[in-house]
């Protein structure tokens, strides 16, 4: 005898997978890791700190 199955719990299962791939691909495509987003914070400040530091006194 074949194993009954549950429709509405099958599509839904189908359709988490789904979207748990989608996000796995764009967790590699956009994603950074933490070092990478500390890394660009303290470059900004930096430049930010450079261009601040070279304003006249006038401005």
């Amino acid at each position: 005898m074949a194993e009954l199955v549950n429709l509405n719990k099958a599509k839904k299962a189908r359709d988490r997978a789904e979207r748990r791939a989608k996000a796995d691909e764009n967790a590699v495509k956009f994603g950074r890791s933490r070092a990478e987003k500390e890394t660009e914070r303290a470059r900004a400040e930096k430049a930010r700190a450079l261009l601040d530091a070279h304003k006249r006194d006038g401005e």
